[in-house]
């Protein structure tokens, strides 16, 4: 199950059942767990710490220190879900002082080329595309899909279920259920098709078509889209989290495509 041509450090500690090709390199201070899959040519650096069933494919970099010119060589860790898949030559950099770790959730998938900065945080069933680029400090929550060759700008939320097409700049936070396209990013709908494969039912979906509706096609406010969703919804799973999210947004959310093409005619 573990080749003689890998190179693994004698202080990491190794699950049962897993499988390490030959050419791996595996650190000190490194934990891979049950049944995972570690291809030939993978680099496994100091602080990470991989779940079980995990398949990591050649060429891909794990828990490398950050480029972040800030880092001071502290300890921190790089935590990987189970089930995960990292495809070939995705980067994965670990922490800093600021969070003390990256982290990527379960049963995702991180295809070719992507590359996930320091202090990220991902859920769980994320997919990140072939080339994705995620800077610094972003949180991904559960069950999004990020099109290939998208780059997401630093400290930036991406809410759950939402979906990104291909090719998109992300310079503001993407509020849940959605679909974002076209440049600059904006609205471009509910991400009906996701929500209906994951059980949501069609007065959920068309209640989220609703909210959306308020802020983004009757409002160019958000601080009166937020009072008229109030007053207009009352409280469920959908609304809660919308306006939540949104609260909490630093960064401001994305913006409909309507107010982007007013403001460009003004």
């Amino acid at each position: 199950m573990i080749s003689n041509l890998a190179s693994i450090h004698p202080e990491a500690k190794i699950g049962k059942n897993v499988t390490i090709e030959a050419f791996a390199f595996i650190s000190a201070n490194v934990e891979v767990g049950d049944g995972t899959w570690i291809g030939p040519n993978s680099t496994i650096m100091n602080g990470a710490r991989i779940g079980k069933n995990c398949k990591i494919f050649p060429g891909a970099v794990i828990s490398a220190e950050p480029q972040d010119l800030k880092f001071e060589g502290e300890e921190t860790i790089t935590r990987i879900g189970d089930n995960t898949v990292i495809r070939e030559c995705v980067t994965v950099n670990r922490g800093t002082k600021w969070s003390n770790k990256t982290e990527i959730g379960n049963n995702c998938l991180l295809m070719a080329y992507s590359h996930v900065a320091h202090d990220c945080v991902i859920g769980n069933n994320v997919v990140l595309a072939n080339n994705v680029n995620l800077a610094g400090h972003i949180v991904i929550e559960d069950f999004v899909n990020i099109g290939g060759v998208s780059a997401v700008q630093q400290f930036l939320r991406i809410g759950t279920q939402s979906f990104i097409t291909g090719g998109s700049l992300v310079r503001k936070d993407v509020p849940p259920f959605i679909k974002a396209a076209r440049e600059p990013l904006s609205y471009a709908g509910v991400n009906s098709v996701g929500l209906k494969r994951r059980g949501y039912s069609v007065e959920s979906i068309a209640e989220i078509h609703n909210i959306y509706r308020v802020i983004f096609v009757d409002h160019d406010n958000v601080t009166k889209a937020i009072e008229a969703l109030e007053a207009k919804f009352q409280s469920s799973p959908e609304r809660d989290v919308i306006l939540k999210f949104i609260r909490d947004s630093e960064k401001g959310i994305i913006k409909g495509y309507d107010s982007i093409v007013n403001e460009d005619n003004s």
